[in-house]
């Protein structure tokens, strides 16, 4: 009656533990609703395991184990907490391979003790010691594997997929791994020393390849912060615009008291000056946007010192389904592109940058276009830098105008490079 309660205890443990990593693998929340479904899920299963032992014996059980536990595992993960079939069937298989060393553990206790029930015993302690490690080390590691991307899912579930498919072939449904010959003793070990390299290998290049679209991002993300530390820049040129219009009173009491004395040469040149910094400090008004006459008047005093002839056609309403900093940084990195494409024509008659903006149906038009000497290269709709560190502009703003569900287009045509986006 003992050995019975145990060995049922033991395919127990066996359906509680596979299913229960599979589950934690496929990142179940920890919730009392999940809980009680998985609950009820596991033991219908075993009452159904124990129904077909009932009826057709061990034998047959353990062929159709697959669709009797590991499939309905499968199924639970993917229509209940809604993974993807990928997601669901490596878990699923990643928990098979989890089981293999309670087995190990419960086969040497057997061995030992030359005992049935003590087989049974050492694979229920060797199933509660592999969860709790699973747990504790390996769980988050899995599922972020699983979820990093198809390709790293494929690359981690490939190895235990095949043993599952070998283990059931060779063990289940043929005699094949005990048939004594060669080629089976040593047919797990060569795969198993194949998938190690090749994943390895592949893995490798996953992680490279992960590693440079975050190094991409992190470029990115400075960019912006560039462009908003710039936008404050320029607000504060527009505060001290609106400080010199309110000292205005004092330049005037200066100037009555030296038209007083009739100091003509000194007014002169007490006007010259203070013309100097109001237009330094004022912003031009090219549209009813207060952000992008900031912006465009920053970037027309670049394209002066620089020579360049930068025409604005800008009519734009007060506000703009736009942040002032992606606003910044959409015409920032533009513009700063156009300038220095410019800057390296010789004749400084050719340097022109030409600019138009519109609103239309709620919708911002860009229109960017400037004149080069080397002709840029596209690849995959984007300007390719041969500069070291560069080409960041041009993807933050395809991010911006994609972000707000936007068109965008790079493209050369008869000597002008030209930027145009719709969002």
């Amino acid at each position: 009656m003992i050995e019975t309660v145990i060995e049922f205890s033991r395919y127990f443990v066996a359906l509680l533990f596979g299913a229960s990593v599979a589950v934690s693998f496929a990142g179940m929340v920890r919730t009392r609703k999940n809980y009680l479904a998985f609950g009820y899920f596991t033991v219908i299963l075993f009452v159904l395991q124990l129904v077909c032992l009932r009826l057709w014996g061990m034998a047959l059980t353990a062929k159709i184990y697959p669709l009797l536990s590991h499939l309905p595992v499968a199924l639970f993960i993917a229509l209940y907490l809604k993974r993807s079939w990928l997601i669901s069937l490596t878990s699923m298989f990643v928990s098979f391979l989890c089981c293999q060393p309670p087995r190990w553990i419960g086969t040497v206790a057997g061995e030992v003790f030359d005992s049935a029930p003590m087989d049974h015993v050492g694979y229920i302690a060797g199933a509660f010691l592999m969860y709790w490690f699973l747990q504790k080390y390996a769980v988050k590691s899995v599922r972020h594997l699983m979820e990093r991307s198809v390709k790293s899912c494929l690359l981690f579930g490939a190895m235990p997929a095949f043993y599952y498919l070998f283990d059931y072939a060779a063990t289940v449904y043929t005699d094949f791994m005990y048939s004594g010959a060669r080629v089976a003793v040593q047919f797990m070990p060569f795969v198993t020393s194949a998938f190690y390299f090749v994943f390895v290998l592949l893995y490798y290049a996953e992680t490279q390849k992960q590693a440079s679209i975050q190094r991409e991002r992190n470029m990115l993300d400075a960019q912006f912060r560039l462009a908003q530390t710039e936008f404050v820049s320029l607000r504060q040129m527009q505060q001290n615009a609106a400080a010199y219009r309110h000292d205005m009173r004092h330049h005037f009491a200066l100037l009555q008291g030296l038209a007083t004395k009739e100091h003509i040469d000194e007014i002169k040149e007490y006007l010259r000056t203070a013309q100097s910094d109001i237009d330094a400090i004022t912003p031009i008004r090219f549209c009813e946007n207060e952000t992008v006459n900031l912006i465009l008047s920053a970037f027309a005093g670049k394209a002066n010192q620089a020579e360049i002839m930068l025409t604005v056609d800008a009519k734009l309403p007060v506000s703009l389904p736009f942040s002032d900093t992606e606003l910044c940084s959409l015409l920032s990195n533009a513009l700063e592109n156009a300038i220095q494409a410019s800057e390296y024509i010789p004749d400084s008659n050719k340097r022109i940058i030409r600019l138009r903006m519109y609103s239309k149906n709620n919708k911002l038009c860009i229109d960017i276009r400037n004149s080069y000497q080397t002709e840029p290269i596209l690849y995959q709709g984007l300007p390719v830098s041969k500069e070291q560190g560069h080409g960041f502009g041009t993807k933050s703003m395809a991010h911006i105008v994609e972000k707000h569900g936007g068109v965008f287009q790079f493209s050369v045509k008869d000597g002008w490079f030209i930027f145009q986006a719709t969002t």
